[in-house]
């Protein structure tokens, strides 16, 4: 009877250690990429992050969740550059997968680039976009610097760690102990490194444990996720400068919001009206759509026509439109803020504004009787105030005009 019972459990015994080695053979692996020894295994402040991780495993497999359409695409850019694919969970890190992500220290994107870093990688920080929060483009400033990062230590922990707290502050820590061993590098009692880049290591290599981890998937509500990651892409689509977002949502049939995600580098919902070509994201199952569909309109067939009326300038336009001035000005290739009676303006309205009312705290409405001087004593301004705010040249005004005063 013994002998019958020990037959039928071998097998489930001999399952439970092959699923146990393929799973640390896989975390040595998984180790090895970033050039880091096997006893990192046992870190506790490591498996702590992880075990933390696991308890909030919903915010862990959400955010997997909402990046599964682009993840694919950092992953092969992450391959071109021959960086380890576990980097993808220093974005994770960074950002949470959010290409919303703004920090206090003004970073901002999936991979948190400060403005000065940025603009060494060149990422456009404009008027109309901001490509710290371009998917592809910052992926690919990412890797460019990463992979630099790699070329001057040596080792893809140390990549990481100079990541966080840059080249300078690494190096003098590897001056400092005399070495660039990881375990003596984060040793919390001699504080070689700042605690953020100690925990900051640790936390990749536990975000890329849980999420390398198959068989804990398999075992899971998000079991979904093997195969999803990927089943998916993103195709990069070509649009000339004043097209709308709201306009490509319905040619391909995908809601406007799914769309502003793939696309968070665009500041509104159109196009910079500069470019002659420029980049937006799309699923890739509906590329085929967008050829088959798509024809270029004029702007002019889009957008609001604002036609000049008195009392009108540039800052109120912005206002009521909901858009900033320089946006109008870019549009309608002014090369000065004044304008004329009468003029047509195109006005790219972002998708959510409505022609807004303007408070009368900084404006008047010229009834009978009023004149410049009239004006400028009841509000306590002077006269050339109330002319510079509106660009006038004389005293002329008229019933009905609206003038801008400061407060």
């Amino acid at each position: 009877m013994i002998k019958y019972i020990l037959i039928l459990f071998f097998p489930v015994v001999l399952l439970a250690n092959l699923t146990y080695d393929r799973n640390t053979n896989k975390e040595l692996k998984l180790l090895n990429s970033f050039d880091i020894e096997p006893s990192f295994l046992y870190d506790s402040v490591m498996n702590e992050m992880k075990a933390k991780t696991l308890e909030r495993d919903k915010h862990f497999f959400r955010a997997m969740d909402e990046a599964y359409l682009f993840i694919p695409a950092i992953k092969n850019i992450l391959s071109k550059y021959d960086i380890p694919q576990e980097f993808l969970y220093l974005a994770m890190a960074e950002s949470n997968f959010r290409t919303k992500a703004y920090s206090k220290k003004r970073a901002a994107g999936l991979w948190q680039f400060m403005p000065g870093t940025a603009k060494l990688y060149d990422l456009k920080i404009d008027e109309y976009v901001d490509e710290r929060r371009d998917l592809i483009k910052s992926t690919e400033a990412a890797a460019k610097y990463i992979s630099a990062l790699h070329k001057r230590f040596g080792k893809w922990y140390l990549a990481a760690i100079a990541y966080n707290c840059g080249e300078g502050r690494l190096r003098r820590a590897i001056k400092k102990a005399n070495t660039d061993e990881l375990s003596v590098l984060i040793d919390p009692k001699k504080k070689y490194v700042p605690p953020e880049s100690r925990n900051y290591i640790r936390k990749i290599i536990a975000l890329a444990l849980i999420g390398s981890d198959e068989q804990y998937l398999l075992h899971s509500e998000y079991e979904y996720l093997l195969n999803r990651a990927n089943a998916y892409s993103i195709s990069t689509i070509k649009l000339s400068g004043g097209e709308s977002l709201e306009r490509i949502s319905k040619l391909i049939g995908i809601p406007l919001e799914d769309l502003q995600k793939l696309n968070r580098h665009l500041k509104y919902d159109f196009v910079p009206p500069y470019a002659k070509q420029y980049n937006v994201y799309i699923p890739y199952i509906k590329l085929s759509e967008f050829k088959q569909k798509y024809k270029q309109e004029p702007v002019k067939n889009i957008y609001k026509i604002h036609i000049v009326k008195h009392g009108d300038n540039l800052s109120y336009i912005g206002k009521k439109y909901g858009v900033s001035y320089k946006v109008i000005k870019d549009f309608n290739h002014l090369s000065t803020n004044r304008l004329k009676l009468k003029q047509k303006l195109i006005i790219p309205i972002p998708k959510k504004s409505k022609d807004k009312k303007i408070s009368s705290k900084h404006y008047y409405l010229v009834k009978r009787g009023d004149s410049l001087e009239s004006i400028a004593k009841a509000h306590r301004i002077s006269i050339h105030n109330i002319r510079t705010q509106n660009h006038m040249h004389g005293s002329l005004i008229k019933v009905g005009e609206r003038l801008k005063l400061y407060e």
